[in-house]
């Protein structure tokens, strides 16, 4: 099997020629903008419980609110991605992550779960711009080594959402209720629709736009013939639901199953994001020296050697510290094995890369939205997280030497 022809990058990428602190600039806008999204859930996770008495619903459809944002990503990615192919990258940006804003006023005012769960679908619609677009610029301004690293600098800003922001729910439910928690993420993304409006530039110029719907089409052709491509989703989709796995599953884990405080919950919640983001460093060092398809391999096999910890643990009844360990060994990787399913998925694309990006979102959050609630169904606890943990790594090994091994021809640096 051999993958389709890959275009000939640049021999500079225009982002190098850009001065340092402009580069900084990005990458801390951008970095945000991607944060976006991770912080209109994880600010949340810690209301969890509060949620679930104040509107009188179940576990279960509390956490379908988090499900429903993550299929809204999913959605919006299929059509922000190839919008900011044909229209530019800023006005589809501008717009979704406006969309986010009113969405989040939405949730404030929302009477039932149901209406909280519409909130938190265009919520996802809306920061779905954030993931998509900045991705795409990425891969206009860099091209080989230089976009691993500059991913790798951008998951430092990216993951201070996820270290950050349940510390910052816990501390804010002391002082207001979970819907005083969506008026501060409103807040969060009127800034970034500000920041982005003030000092993003258009990366893809006229000339090298795509036509409208036909050409969108025709990406869609091109990367859905690309068997690397397919096997990078099918691996990407297995980290996101590891990942989310967790997420939808960690303040009842934490705060229910093992008898810890919120305040507890938000610091381990910490401690773990602060493992991700090392890990993410760690991995564009290493794509300097392995292909990207055995980085991403080598993260999938920690991950799910921790889930089959997991279920060791919830089998045996072990100690409340192993579980918390084995639960940190599933999320730090992740963040080691994003960088390299992006560069494995938009290296060989340059041309298409917002489609491209909005095929591996779409997929990834469709996937995991729709299989992590399969945690709460079986009872939230070390062994069913360990379980969806173990199933989706070892499916993400299987597409990446059945496939992506077999076809992956990289793109020139």
């Amino acid at each position: 099997m051999t993958s389709l022809p890959t275009p000939t990058a640049p021999a500079v990428s225009p982002g190098e020629a850009l001065p340092a602190r402009r580069r900084a600039l990005l990458v801390a806008v951008m970095g945000l903008l991607v944060a976006l999204g991770p912080a209109t859930m994880d600010l949340y996770l810690p209301a969890f419980p509060t949620v679930m008495a104040d509107l009188g619903t179940t576990e279960a459809a509390v956490q379908l609110t988090l499900a429903a944002t993550t299929l809204g990503f999913a959605v919006g990615q299929l059509v922000v991605g190839p919008l900011s192919d044909s229209l530019g990258r800023r006005r589809p940006l501008l717009v979704a992550t406006g969309v986010h804003v009113a969405a989040s006023l939405w949730v404030i005012a929302a009477p039932s779960v149901e209406w909280v769960m519409v909130g938190r679908f265009v919520q996802g619609l809306g920061a779905a711009g954030g993931g998509v677009v900045t991705m795409a610029m990425t891969r206009d301004l860099f091209a080989g080594d230089a976009l691993g690293r500059f991913l790798a600098r951008m998951a430092l800003v990216t993951s201070l959402a996820p270290i950050v922001a349940p510390s910052v729910g816990a501390l804010l439910l002391r002082v207001v209720d979970w819907r005083g928690i969506f008026a501060v993420i409103a807040a969060f993304g009127l800034v970034m629709t500000v920041a982005a409006a003030l000092w993003l530039p258009e990366t893809l110029p006229a000339e090298r736009r795509a036509p409208g719907l036909a050409g969108a089409r025709a990406r869609y052709r091109v990367l859905l013939g690309d068997r690397a491509f397919l096997g990078t989703l099918a691996a990407g989709a297995s980290v996101f639901t590891a990942m989310f796995a967790y997420l939808s599953s960690s303040s009842f884990l934490y705060q229910v199953d093992l008898g810890l405080g919120t305040q507890t919950y938000g610091a381990l919640f910490a401690c773990n994001a602060l493992g991700l983001t090392a890990c993410a460093q760690v991995s564009a060092r290493l794509m300097r020296v392995l292909p990207p398809w055995a980085v991403l391999s080598l993260w999938l096999a920690l991950m799910g050697g921790a889930g089959a910890g997991l279920v060791l643990a919830g089998r045996l009844g072990a100690p409340t510290w192993v579980v918390l360990v084995l639960v940190a060994l599933v999320v730090a990787p992740v963040g080691g094995a994003n960088p390299a399913v992006q560069v494995l998925a938009l290296s060989p694309h340059g041309e298409r890369a917002g489609t491209a990006g909005s095929l591996l979102g779409a997929v990834n959050f469709g996937v995991a939205g729709l299989v992590s609630p399969l945690v709460g169904a079986l009872g939230v606890s070390a062994l069913s997280l360990g379980l969806v943990v173990l199933v989706a790594t070892s499916c993400g090994q299987a597409a990446v030497h059945l496939v992506v091994r077999r076809t992956w021809v990289a793109a020139p640096a």
